[in-house]
């Protein structure tokens, strides 16, 4: 079966009342239109969806009022850096910046994926951080970038 659009995300149903089939992805996988996927039900779809679609943790993919197809993604090793303040936020962002990694900010922490010369570096700056298994809200991008 192909699934070829996102017809909602259960995070906003209020009530289900039907059997619900998991697709477990990377959350890099989100960026992708087409992929080929096994449901933990081991069902194989297809998954192709129009340009410009961008899949979320819970969307909906299949619904036929007794079945549902839903997306879930996967927890991430990643690195939740708390700065004390904005200097240090600004320290420690223009040093990531510099290496070109995609981070992503949320409620003042700076969340990038788990690199062990990343943590070395804060450690030696004494940043306050934790590395924690978690589930992004959308993937890691890397910006196209040219000098």
């Amino acid at each position: 079966m192909i699934l070829d659009k996102i017809l909602g995300n259960i995070k906003d149903m209020e009530d289900i009342h039907c059997h619900v089939e998991r697709i477990y992805l990377e959350s890099d996988e989100l960026l992708k239109r087409v992929l080929r996927v096994t449901s933990d039900h081991g069902h194989e779809y297809g998954i192709s969806l129009p340009k410009g679609s961008e899949m979320r943790d819970g969307d909906i993919l299949f619904n036929d009022d007794h079945n549902m197809v839903v997306i879930s993604v996967k927890e991430d090793d990643v690195i939740v850096i708390t700065p004390r303040d904005i200097n240090e936020m600004g320290e420690v962002a223009h040093n990531l910046g510099n290496k070109h990694l995609p981070v992503q900010i949320e409620d003042g922490k700076i969340i990038i994926q788990y690199d062990y010369l990343v943590e070395k570096f804060l450690q030696d700056l004494q940043v306050n951080f934790e590395r924690k298994n978690m589930k992004l809200k959308q993937a890691f991008r890397h910006v196209d970038h040219s000098h």
